[in-house]
């Protein structure tokens, strides 16, 4: 049945790609005094240098903005990832906390230093590696930049970046309140309240509760909440304008996750056994201060400072349940502090700036048999400092042609310590950048070509089993050249884009893991080390188009060919396999119409092909499609809505891991996370005048 149900769901989906491609070759013809339609809204993307255009934007880009987010009602960031072609990511978690761009990104992190290869910023905010926070009321956009960010970001964008926006204060006063009901008892209210403070200043809170029971059933507890969810979030947003020439405005965010964590089971079901089952929890805060000044001459100096602080406690049941007298437990519990600094000053066509940041990492992990501490608890503490200088310089070249230059030169030191006996020091100088043209075939067709170097800082393996050798790791570089076009028709009723581009890595980082014991299955060597190559390679495309008054239709995707090269780990030769969860295709199409009486349905569908689900074994993910809906009616004052996630119950994975975990043979299989099944439910959203 779901076999039946995931071909029914490509065929949509494959007919919605044909669909948009044809309307966007019918809609070229459309002259521009046509009134087939209303006009898509200007999309500017802001995570940038400097804000720009995405039409014009010499970068391949995705933006989810505020009109499209507010018809798909997402409450958390993982329900918009089948909407950005080329991101995956890899669970383990209770939400998506690691992802990868075009291949190229972690998978988890249990030991050592933090190290992430794609940036997640929220208002500013960097939440790199701790990004399970993000959940999505009253976010005005959602930006994901593809390719290294070397000058932009430096050291955590190796990959790419991802920016989440919430909506700014606004002086007109503002309420609105949300109520959602779903399966598995899921239940969530929101207040979102704005509006003036006294002349020159505006202010915005939105505050969100989230519960969840999940989709597991403890029949050894008897319980159905051990993998639910419990967040309650709280922001405040605050702008003042005391003169012409300067903006203040402060973004603050407090999110509070008590999740559980009971995902892994010896079947692959979701009846677990576990008689302690984990905890996925998290308490994040933080805050950015953005001020612009207005200089003479038509200079801007902007000063972003930021401040954020995520204490995690993760933990589980490391036998899932296998029998009464094989019993382990792990649970890691971290501190993590960072504040930064960004002071740029930019003119009409160049922009440069100074950055420091400092990060602050303790971390505890306890390894438990039946109660017992296996092991003395590893307590590490970390630290690094990273200070760069950037620049970037736009040229026109001709009245069609221009050019751009950007450079970034970061250094990092770092200190590690642990109980375990590491201590280490590295530091790395490392440098980035990017170059591109940019040619106005028309004032509605813009071809770019760019090229780009990114990088991410080295580091160390940590434990007294690791031959000194292979330690530490050096830095990788990732090395990209695109080539993109972006259309947009006369009457902005179609919006296409297309993007191929080359990506070579340079002593790509890769980890690895081997079990020491096959009778503990906490008993992990974790190594990463720097492979000679690698090589991402592919292309991305996205259509949008109004054919008619209140119709919408989307479609986009990826293709990407991943591979290793001169890389061997732990006795394995990874010499020309694809790259950890970097499928091969994604594909999404939507479809949504509008009726003038404000009654609307959208459509949903995404699909992700095969992928490793890591580099110490073969094991791969089967390629699966899944499809939402979105039914109700809006007035001026409310909206109310039917929902249903997963509609065709398409059985899915999210993470997989390859080793032994029954006694009393412990034979190697493959343990899978399984995803959400179908889920539906009902919302009411009430908006004052």
């Amino acid at each position: 049945m779901h076999k039946l149900n995931d071909s029914l769901v490509m065929l949509l989906l494959a007919a919605f790609a044909a669909f948009a491609a044809f309307a966007a070759s019918a809609a070229a013809a459309v002259p521009a005094s046509s009134d087939a339609g209303e006009a898509l809204d200007e999309v500017v993307v802001t995570a940038t240098l400097r804000r720009a255009p995405l039409d014009r934007l010499a970068a391949s880009a995705t933006v989810i903005e505020r009109e499209s987010l507010r018809r798909l009602a997402p409450q958390h960031f993982a329900d918009v990832l089948g909407l950005l072609p080329d991101l995956n990511w890899a669970s383990g978690t209770n939400r998506p906390r690691y992802f990868q761009l075009r291949g190229i990104g972690e998978t988890e992190q249990w030991q050592g230093a933090p190290n992430p290869s794609v940036g997640f910023l929220i208002d500013g905010m960097d939440f790199s590696g701790v990004s399970s926070i993000a959940t999505l009321r009253d976010v005005e956009q959602i930006e994901v930049l593809r390719g290294p960010q070397g000058t932009l970001l430096g050291a955590n964008a190796l990959a790419g970046l991802i920016n989440v926006s919430t909506r700014a204060a606004q002086r007109d006063f503002g309420l609105q309140a949300d109520l959602r009901l779903g399966s598995a008892n899921a239940r969530s209210a929101g207040l979102t309240l704005g509006g003036a403070a006294g002349s020159a200043s505006a202010w915005r809170v939105n505050l969100e509760r989230q519960r969840s029971d999940g989709f597991t059933r403890n029949v050894q507890l008897g319980r159905d909440d051990t993998n639910g969810i419990d967040e309650s979030t709280a922001r405040l947003r605050w702008q003042w304008r005391p003169s012409d020439s300067l903006e203040v405005d402060l973004s603050t965010l407090w999110v509070d996750q008590d999740n559980g964590y009971d995902a892994f089971t010896l079947d692959n079901s979701r009846q677990s056994r576990a008689d302690q089952p984990g905890r996925d929890a998290q308490r994040a805060s933080g805050a950015a201060l953005r001020l612009q000044w207005r200089l003479p001459s038509g200079l801007r100096l902007q000063s972003l400072s930021s401040v954020t602080r995520s204490d995690s406690d993760y933990g589980y049941d490391g036998d899932w349940g296998a029998s009464p007298d094989y019993d382990f437990t792990q649970r890691f519990l971290r501190d993590r502090l960072s504040r930064s600094q960004d002071l740029r000053l930019s003119g009409e066509r160049w922009v440069v700036g100074v950055y420091a940041r400092d990060l602050r990492e303790d971390g505890e992990q306890a390894d438990r048999s039946a109660g017992v501490l296996l092991r003395a608890p590893l307590r590490s503490d970390y630290e690094s400092l990273n200070l760069a200088a950037y620049g970037q310089v736009e040229v026109p070249l001709t009245e069609r042609l221009s050019a751009s230059l950007g450079l970034r030169n970061e250094q990092r030191e770092a200190e590690y310590r642990d109980s375990d006996g590491t201590d280490d020091s590295p530091a790395d100088r490392m440098l980035g950048g990017n170059a591109s043209l940019r040619l106005a075939l028309s004032d509605r067709t813009h071809l770019y070509f760019a090229v780009a170097r990114g990088y991410k800082a080295g580091g160390f393996n940590i434990g007294s089993q690791v031959p000194a050798a292979r330690r530490r790791f050096g830095p990788e570089y990732l090395d990209s050249a695109e080539l993109g076009l972006r259309f947009t028709a006369a009457d902005r009723r179609l919006a296409v884009s297309a993007t191929a581009f080359l990506m070579r890595r340079r002593a790509a980082q890769v980890s690895t893991s081997v079990q020491l014991d096959p009778g503990d299955p906490l008993s992990f060597l974790y190594l990463t080390d720097n492979a000679a190559r690698g090589r991402n390679d592919g292309m991305e495309w996205s259509v949008r188009w109004q054919p008619a008054p209140g119709w919408q239709v989307e479609s986009g995707g990826a293709l990407l060919r991943s591979r290793y090269a001169g890389l061997r780990a732990i006795a394995r030769d990874l010499e020309g396999r694809a790259q950890t969860h970097a499928p091969a295709r994604q594909f999404n199409a939507a479809f949504e119409y509008q009726h003038a009486s404000g009654a609307f349905v959208r459509v949903d569908a995404h699909h992700t092909g095969s992928f490793y689900f890591g580099d110490s074994h073969d094991r791969r993910s089967r390629p699966y499609t899944l499809a939402s809906m979105r039914v109700g009616l809006e007035r001026e004052r409310w909206t109310a809505a039917i929902w249903a996630q997963n509609l065709f119950d398409t059985a899915w994975t999210q993470r997989g891991y390859f080793f032994g975990n029954e006694p009393p043979d412990f034979p190697d299989r493959l343990y899978v996370q399984p995803g959400d099944p179908r889920q539906f439910g009902v919302s009411l959203t009430w908006r004052a005048p």
